[in-house]
């Protein structure tokens, strides 16, 4: 994320938070999927831009050992004020403050959106050093014909194809297991993939 979009959030952490940042904000099918990944995942899970942290609080009263980190200050205190029992630190998609193949899990659930397209490679690479084998990472971004910005209504952010991700995926060297696309109505088309380190 780019220092202007994390400044853009830090200025609307709370209308964010109240609008987005809840269980009940969260979309059936994108449930289903996240708790899914999470529970297939054995040791230590990080969500990556957990902005006000609902996602993190969802995974820990599931059971997973799971840490939310966020580069924008403002979602952080909103983050522990509102779910004080899980666990939550400054940190970026680009540097997780991980060591290498410790991770059995990264969660970037639209945490990508912000990165411009050429620092996406760096971003997934810094995920695929930090899984262990055999670990995992879901990603969760915004479809589209091709890599295009668009007017967020946070600040600019970017659609990707999923097979354009897919393969950025691949080449950091993260084996594909899934992929998934949808259109509901009145909300943007969206992807999810899921990508492991291999064994």
């Amino acid at each position: 994320m780019t220092a202007d979009a994390v400044r853009a959030y830090g200025a609307r952490a709370t209308e964010y938070a109240d609008l987005l940042g809840h269980e009940d904000a969260v979309a059936a099918p994108d449930r289903e999927l996240v708790l899914r990944w999470a529970a297939e995942r054995s040791g230590p899970v990080v969500d990556v831009g957990c902005g006000p942290g609902h996602w993190t609080d969802l995974l820990r009263r599931q059971g997973a050992d799971v840490e939310g980190i966020d580069p924008t200050p403002q979602m952080l205190d909103l983050a522990r004020e509102r779910f004080p029992a899980c666990r939550f630190r400054a940190g970026r998609l680009e540097d997780l403050g991980v060591p290498d193949g410790s991770l059995a899990g990264v969660l970037a659930w639209f945490s990508l959106i912000h990165t411009p397209p050429d620092e996406v490679p760096a971003a997934l690479a810094s995920v695929a050093r930090a899984l262990r084998p055999g670990g995992s990472t879901l990603v969760g971004f915004f479809t589209g014909d091709g890599v295009e910005p668009f007017d967020h209504a946070v600040t600019t952010a970017h659609r990707w194809p999923v097979d354009e991700l897919t393969a950025r995926l691949a080449e950091a060297g993260l084996v594909v297991r899934e992929t998934h696309a949808r259109t509901d109505p009145g909300v943007r088309p969206q992807g999810a993939i899921v990508a492991d380190r291999a064994a």
